[in-house]
């Protein structure tokens, strides 16, 4: 036998006995004996040609070959155990997904609920944070990002044009008629935004102020700020959907002025992605959610 043609059921034992590096409780785990764990090793071990595993008592801790084994054993199983879930149609759908930590808490988790209740059988975990995901340890199917995308040979999807716009509590909106008028207000800037208080008065013919009175490092932030009274917020109606049909956030200059409209977010997935179906359900309800074509790539 060559090390080409070793059983699965083989590769399977060793896995589960280098990963809990005992030979009896690999056995229980496998519903097997220990001592048929431990002929089975022998023999992997005499067609590889080298040790794999340190007896001791009722440890069998794997030698150094053993662990690089190991290491390529266990990546190559969750690999295909990740495979087979890309196509079952038996049991949960699992999504995995990375996010825009503004995105994710003013317009995606509200949404989640409804989702969920339009596609029994969906489960979703979502993570959100500013890094992007590098998909090299298969922790996520997919990232919605803010900006630019990053990494070569990714996949992506526009989310559509937003409309940035002053946006403030309703007693404050009261004080502001045009442009000019937020010169008397303390503005509010978030420093990760790529449109910001200078871009949006040159846009408007005027000199921006010196510097924004309060400043934070997120759009949920901000929003939230001027909800609360504290300033005016420059920032996306989209993150703002639930603060302004509430009521708590209003866009004071709209029609007044001239809003920037760009698109912020993307949604970006590694190739292999493309065939996994819980993502490309996720695609085509986000794209019906923001009214744009999803991508083609995830038909």
């Amino acid at each position: 036998m060559t090390p080409a043609s070793l059983p699965l059921s083989a590769i399977r034992i060793f896995e589960a006995a280098a990963r809990r590096r005992s030979f009896k409780e690999a056995a229980g785990e496998l519903n097997l004996t220990a001592s048929a764990v431990s002929h089975a090793m022998n023999r992997l071990e005499e067609t590889l040609g080298v040790p794999l595993f340190e007896r001791a008592g009722q440890g069998s801790a794997p030698t150094v070959a053993g662990e690089i084994l190991f290491d390529h054993v266990s990546r190559a199983f969750s690999e295909l155990n990740r495979g087979l879930d890309m196509i079952s149609t038996r049991g949960p759908q699992l999504l995995r997904l990375h996010c825009a930590p503004s995105f994710a808490a003013q317009w995606l988790t509200p949404r989640l609920a409804r989702f969920l209740r339009e596609r029994p059988g969906m489960d979703v975990r979502l993570a959100a944070g500013v890094d992007y995901t590098r998909f090299t340890d298969n922790e996520f199917d997919a990232d919605i990002v803010y900006g630019v995308p990053r990494g070569e040979g990714l996949l992506r999807m526009p989310l559509g044009l937003e409309t940035v716009t002053p946006l403030c509590d309703a007693d404050r909106a009261r004080q502001i008629s045009e442009p000019a008028d937020l010169f008397k207000q303390p503005l509010i800037q978030s420093d990760t935004k790529l449109v910001r208080w200078p871009h949006w008065f040159e846009k408007n013919g005027l000199a921006a102020p010196p510097a924004a009175n309060l400043r934070f490092d997120r759009s949920f932030l901000a929003l939230t700020a001027a909800a609360d009274g504290l300033g005016v917020a420059l920032e996306s109606t989209r993150l703002a959907e639930r603060e302004i049909s509430a009521g708590r956030l209003v866009a004071p200059l709209a029609n007044r002025s001239e809003e920037i409209r760009y698109i912020g977010h993307h949604l970006i997935y590694p190739p292999s992605a493309r065939r996994c179906l819980p993502l490309r359900i996720f695609a085509h309800w986000l794209a019906g959610e923001l009214s744009i074509t999803p991508s083609s790539d995830l038909e």
